[in-house]
């Protein structure tokens, strides 16, 4: 399928909605118009009448968990259900077994990804409170940033020496993604309750364990270190009301030095689900209050948020079934972020030019992502048709994830995704991937 031609959509891309047509060659997006003709009879024809035509989601912050976790997941299982939910490329963190914290462990991701990957992929390299020597070898044109663990983690992925995380943003004009939640904070917060309850706290208690007071002193103090330095700083999974202040919205996002993202958990659960889903919802950072989602609701939209993101983290579910201190935070997320957020466009909290701004448009632009997330000639074609009343329920037979289970199982979404096209090439289509693999390594205009 070297040329496509999709006929009659709806083209959601760069603030407005275009009835039209696109035509691509060679996985490259070659004509956007109306009323195009078919050129060639090797030209397959999609007609795309009463659906929209969406970008690529470009998802900035995912847990594949290979290698050394691939009970819980791997990148083949992992991407087949992002391009099932229209995520088309992906970013996937440092904290495998091994961790990504040398360019030879890192280079072992990249030639698991060549082989399995049905989406197109990059991964962050890690930092530790000792490998700046390896930080300054990553190539930042071939590589999507840098993350580090302000909060808990696994190892030796926790930085927590003020003194290393000044240098580190000092020695590098990478991206640096961070995770902020304050450690000393969590610890003091978790030994009263754990005192009062043993392993078995209530987990509507995780949302003042790892509270906002932990989350804001994290988060202020990254953002201030970052300004002293001048180090560009992307802070990830945003979720209170009180970080909200810390980010601007006066300018334009390609001149910020200081980012921001939101998750697709923070705009849709609070505190309020925790009785229904237990800890199916036990994230870090927590699930918090209605208010803090609220304020989250009304960040994005003016545009102090810049991101929205999955961080897709899934566990067994016999391990998120444990007793609070051995339940594992995290959830599968990748199949259902988008029809999530369609769900929200129809309870008219957000426009679909402004879930393509946030989940295509702001993506490429904040890591400078090369020719994608925008339909227009030139870029690669990934793109995504959607049929906005089409519903569908979340049931175990149609998750992808390799863990079987979602917090959304039961929920009913009108929109669904019915074509996913990776390079120009069809990848899935109504619930099916197909096994040929499109995707590629991505780079960056840096």
């Amino acid at each position: 399928m070297e040329k496509v031609l999709i006929k009659d959509a709806n083209i959601v891309n760069e603030g407005s909605i275009v009835r039209g047509d696109v035509y691509i060659e060679n996985g490259i997006i070659i004509e956007v118009s109306q009323n195009l003709s078919v050129k060639s009879p090797d030209v397959h024809v999609f007609d795309a009448e009463g659906k929209h035509l969406l970008p690529g989601v470009i998802d900035d912050q995912v847990h594949f968990r290979e290698p050394g976790l691939t009970h819980k997941a791997s990148i083949a299982t992992e991407s087949a259900a992002a391009i099932a939910g229209g995520i088309t490329s992906f970013i996937e963190m440092p904290n495998t077994i091994p961790q990504t914290t040398t360019i030879e462990k890192l280079e072992e991701k990249f030639s698991i990804a060549a082989e399995t990957s049905y989406a197109n992929y990059s991964f962050m390299f890690g930092g530790t409170n000792d490998n700046l020597s390896e930080i300054k070898k990553v190539d930042k044109k071939t590589v999507a940033g840098l993350k580090l663990f302000l909060g808990s983690s696994t190892g030796n992925m926790l930085v927590d020496n003020e003194d290393v995380i000044r240098e580190i943003f000092k020695s590098t004009d990478f991206l640096i993604s961070v995770h902020c939640e304050d450690e000393a904070t969590i610890k003091e917060n978790l030994a009263i309750y754990t005192e009062r309850y043993g392993d078995d706290i209530p987990i509507n208690m995780h949302p003042i364990i790892r509270s906002a007071d932990a989350c804001y002193i994290s988060s202020s103090r990254a953002i201030a270190l970052a300004k002293e330095t001048g180090a560009r700083l992307h802070v990830f999974h945003l979720s209170t009301a009180k970080e909200m202040d810390l980010f601007d919205n006066k300018i334009p996002l390609k001149d910020k030095k200081i980012t921001a993202e939101v998750c697709i958990h923070h705009l849709w659960f609070s505190d309020a689900d925790y009785d229904e889903k237990g800890t199916l919802i036990k994230w870090n950072p927590a699930v918090k209050t209605q208010a803090d989602q609220d304020a989250l609701w009304e960040a994005l939209l003016d545009d102090r948020l810049d991101v929205i993101a999955t961080d897709h983290a899934p566990h067994t579910l016999d391990e998120k079934q444990n007793v609070y201190t051995k339940a594992p935070s995290g959830g599968p997320l990748v199949q259902h972020a988008l029809p999530a957020m369609l769900e929200m466009y129809h309870e008219e909290k957000i426009s679909l030019e402004k879930i393509v701004e946030k989940m295509c448009h702001n993506p490429a632009i904040l890591f400078e992502v090369e020719k994608r997330g925008f339909i227009k000639p030139g870029y690669y074609a990934d793109l995504v048709l959607v049929d906005l009343n089409n519903p569908w329920t979340v049931t175990t037979d149609n998750i992808l994830y390799k863990c079987k289970w979602s917090p959304f199982e039961g929920s009913t979404f009108k929109s669904r995704i019915t074509h996913t096209f990776v390079n120009g090439r069809l990848a899935y289509k109504n619930f099916k991937v197909y096994d040929e693999k499109f995707a590629q390594r991505l780079t960056f205009n840096r």
